[in-house]
């Protein structure tokens, strides 16, 4: 019997996330980078917006990349610059209107894409399919 640490398991899990990884890619409203998609999706839970030095300690990156990826977002209408109440010299990024319809457009079309393929499949695999990408997140947080 194979561990579960075996690589076999892992590039099987891979290979399977492929096809679920296809239906999030696929139907973007409009093409981001994944790294904007990253950055637009930490907006959302941050309605108040955050300051660049926030949102790059969010995705993890240095300062100039946050400053640069918020550039290419505000120019495409995704997110909304403003000056800081607190302090004049900060600047905050939000999602915009246009960003929140975006991600709501977004999950529409994948929430479709998705029904389509679970249809195809039993409802003991669905169900299956279900606990363990429950299991995978509660694992992964």
């Amino acid at each position: 019997m194979a561990s579960d640490r075996d690589p076999d398991v892992a590039a099987a899990v891979d290979a399977a996330a492929d096809g679920l990884l296809t239906a999030f890619d696929d139907d973007l409203p409009q093409p981001l980078s994944a790294s904007q998609l990253r950055a637009v999706l930490a907006l959302e839970s941050l309605p108040g917006g955050v300051n660049l030095r926030g949102l790059a300690d969010r995705l993890g990156v240095v300062l100039s990349s946050a400053s640069r990826l918020s550039d290419r977002l505000v120019a495409a209408g995704l997110l909304d610059r403003r000056q800081s109440d607190a302090d004049r010299r900060e600047v905050l990024v939000r999602l915009s209107p246009s960003g929140r319809r975006f991600l709501a457009e977004m999950r529409a079309r994948r929430r479709e894409r998705l029904a389509r393929v679970l249809a195809r499949m039993t409802p003991d695999d669905r169900a299956a399919l279900r606990r363990g990408l429950e299991a995978f997140r509660e694992a992964a947080d």
